[in-house]
């Protein structure tokens, strides 16, 4: 339930369209349900604008499905179940259908196929919002972020948000970043994904003064560490004001950008 199903509901019980006792009823379900194990939070979006998400990892595919059903029957706005495998999407699509699956770019259609990737992993969204003007920038250094990439896309879909990507623009070949100036410049705000050493969120920062929200990724050869090199990197970053996310954190990503723009579309103080 958001702020206005809930200025809605307490409308028709002053209006005497709705029976205080099935009002009553309804906000029984705040803040939260429990269903198969967990306690879904239908009061999120009340205190922060946005719902909770479904981490997948760590449940069963019967749960992935009656949590997401749960989340749509008893609250509003997308729904989104995150880093789910092939057994936990299909569960989940088949009891709620309407939802669609992202998967990464580069996973082949066919389980059986060479370029399938059994470890690739879903986010699901459901009920997404209209489009918004925004205009975010996904940019990445190089093809093997690919998967943080198509995580934050998606989570950004979910709000309205259509991404631009930008791939591929890592600083060792420093022609390709430079060939992308003018579109980070004209972002209203730019996710950068990058592994190895991390540089090209401060490169980003540097030629754009939208917001840039960093994402280190674990790609990387030995002294990378797994992206914690990468991670440090974007902390120490000369460039000032870069937002850092956990290690291949996309979601986390999206939902700060999402942050960001949602402040910034919100009527001043005091104004109709």
């Amino acid at each position: 339930m958001d702020a206005q199903q809930l200025a809605d509901l307490l409308t028709e019980v002053r209006d005497g369209t709705l029976p205080p006792d099935e009002a009553l009823a309804r906000l029984r379900r705040l803040p939260y349900a429990e269903v198969a194990g967990a306690r879904i939070d239908h009061h999120r979006s009340l205190r922060t604008g946005h719902p909770e998400a479904v981490y997948g990892p760590g449940k069963s595919p019967s749960q992935c499905a009656r949590i997401v059903a749960e989340m749509l029957n008893g609250g509003s706005g997308p729904v989104l179940l995150t880093r789910a495998q092939q057994q936990q999407t299909d569960a989940a699509l088949a009891a709620c259908p309407d939802g669609t699956a992202h998967w990464p770019a580069d996973r082949g259609p066919d389980p059986e196929s060479e370029v399938a990737d059994s470890a690739a992993l879903a986010t699901v969204v459901w009920r997404a919002s209209g489009p918004r003007i925004e205009r975010v920038v996904v940019a990445s250094a190089g093809t093997a972020d690919g998967p943080v990439v198509a995580e934050a896309a998606a989570v950004l879909s979910a709000f309205g948000i259509s991404a631009e990507l930008v791939s591929d623009i890592g600083l060792a070949g420093m022609h390709r970043f430079l060939e992308e100036i003018d579109t980070l410049a004209a972002a209203d705000a730019v996710i950068v994904v990058a592994g190895m050493e991390g540089a090209l969120a401060t490169a980003v920062a540097g030629v754009t003064s939208s917001p840039v929200i960093a994402v280190p990724t674990s790609a990387g050869y030995g002294a990378a560490l797994e992206g914690v090199t990468a991670l440090l990197a974007m902390h120490a970053s000369c460039a000032a004001g870069i937002t850092v996310v956990g290690i291949d954190n996309g979601f986390g990503a999206a939902m700060a950008a999402m942050r960001i723009l949602d402040l910034a579309a919100r009527p001043p103080a005091g104004s109709e």
